[in-house]
């Protein structure tokens, strides 16, 4: 037995079992760090990216104080978006299935109100939601949380970020001071700092080095003689380095849509992501860049933390972060699980003082190099490989993904490896299909069943 074995918290054995079938045998380094002081009841704050296992150590401290006899909401896990607070409402899901009738909702905007309320009404035992809407239900009296016992701040950072200081205090002012207070954040800014001051008790403080190492990122930095040149300048580099899937990161929202925009036009596959943008055009967005049927992803800090992106050929930072340990936190989106990552950097004279910190920061010399220096390739392919059909049908209408499936390769004859992710939502779901069958398996789905009834379809452009 290790010193990161779970065995060694003494944690009820069906709990136990249930970490073990779930793949769980030993701690990540937050979880190793954090998860004793959670489990003798203590305030936390634990600086840890997303994919470091921190869900798993506040999950498993919440379930090991629950008391599944009592119909009054024990944890609140309060998020900054609802893609996260789906995740983490699954994952403890998944921890939990050891308790008999553990109740979880999930409560965030973009969702109607109504259905939200009737389930309240039969009790839960955990909340997981974005501040707006438990905010909503506790002024409606729809929400009571004066018997919670552990509340977790997710990203707490990225919350703050999006203005959701005031609202978080006022749900923290409801719940009781008995309470255990766990915060979670990928940096620790000054406004943690001060938010932890007011909501937590002594907090023990942990800090996880970011788990992906800079060491394959190569990063190279290129001067532009004036902010009217970083277009052009950008454009010269998709054509020089055609990445299959890239992230330019912008400092504004207008920007970000901006350069989508030119993009677009410019025959290149761009979307912008950014928080002007309604939730399901969010959630489109993020389905296509994934699933590999949009390449470019245009995007501000707020909108991008948290996005779990697998395979990121490629960072561009169209202008500078102004804090270094953002433009890490950009550049680690690229170079993941041991792959070799690219992040490229646009600066202007006027910026040198940025480039001097991120140079202090990191502790290793930069690369610079030049624009003039690079060459578009003459006839890039600029399409990515699949396409994203959406399906006006998803969970409330029980589609699941294995239906999609079998609709697209029972019928027409296309094979399993032409269909790539299936992103099922409440009211709609979304299919990637190699490109050269797209039109086959739109017909497929327009004109055939699923799940014994027809649908409409639409491909994404």
């Amino acid at each position: 037995m290790t010193t990161t074995d779970f065995s060694i918290l003494g944690l009820d054995a069906a709990l136990l079992a249930n970490l073990e079938s779930m793949g769980y045998q030993t701690m990540t380094p937050i979880q190793a760090q954090s998860l004793p002081a959670v489990l003798q009841g203590n305030d936390l704050i634990a600086q840890a990216e997303t994919g470091s296992g921190k869900t798993a150590a506040f999950g498993i401290g919440l379930l090991t104080r629950l008391n599944a006899r009592d119909f009054n909401v024990q944890s609140l896990v309060l998020c900054p978006t609802r893609e996260l607070a789906d995740q983490v409402s699954k994952e403890i899901r998944r921890m939990a299935t050891f308790i008999p009738n553990v109740k979880l909702l999930t409560l965030c905007g973009g969702m109607p109100t109504g259905p939200q309320t009737g389930s309240l009404e039969h009790g839960a035992h955990i909340i997981v939601g974005t501040p707006g809407r438990v905010l909503k239900h506790l002024r409606k009296g729809s929400l009571k949380l004066n018997a919670v016992n552990t509340l977790v701040l997710d990203e707490a950072d990225r919350m703050l970020d999006m203005g959701f200081y005031d609202d978080i205090a006022e749900i923290v002012a409801t719940t009781p001071d008995t309470r255990q207070t766990l915060m979670f954040s990928a940096t620790y800014p000054e406004e943690i700092k001060h938010i932890s001051a007011s909501m937590q008790k002594n907090p023990n403080r942990v800090s996880i080095e970011a788990t992906h190492t800079q060491n394959n990122i190569k990063q190279v930095f290129y001067e532009v003689a004036g902010n009217g040149e970083r277009l052009a300048a950008l454009v010269t580099l998709l054509g020089h380095y055609t990445p299959a899937s890239c992230a330019i990161f912008c400092n504004t929202k207008q920007q970000c849509q901006y350069i989508a925009d030119t993009l677009q036009a410019k025959g290149f596959s761009a979307l912008a992501l950014h928080g002007d943008l309604e939730q399901r055009d969010r959630d489109q967005v993020l389905v296509r860049f994934s699933n590999k049927s949009c390449s470019i992803l245009v995007a501000t800090d707020v909108a991008a933390r948290g996005l779990d992106i697998k395979d990121l050929e490629m960072v561009i930072n169209f202008e500078l972060s102004q804090d270094p340990e953002v433009h890490i936190h950009r550049i680690g989106r690229t170079g993941r699980a041991g792959k070799a990552g690219l992040a490229l950097s646009l600066y202007i004279a006027a910026d040198s003082h940025r480039v001097n910190a991120i140079e202090e920061y990191q502790k290793s010399p930069l690369d610079f190099s030049a624009i003039a220096g690079l060459h578009a390739h003459p006839k890039p392919d600029l399409k990515p490989p699949m396409v994203t059909l959406c399906i006006e049908g998803g969970r409330k209408l029980k589609v699941r993904p294995g239906d999609i499936l079998g609709a697209l390769t029972n019928e027409s004859g296309i094979a399993g490896d032409q269909v790539g992710k299936i992103d099922i939502f409440d009211h709609h779901a979304y299919v990637a299909i190699k490109r050269s069958v797209a039109d086959k398996a739109l017909q497929q789905l327009t004109t055939g069943k699923i799940k014994g009834r027809y649908f409409k379809a639409r491909k994404l452009l």
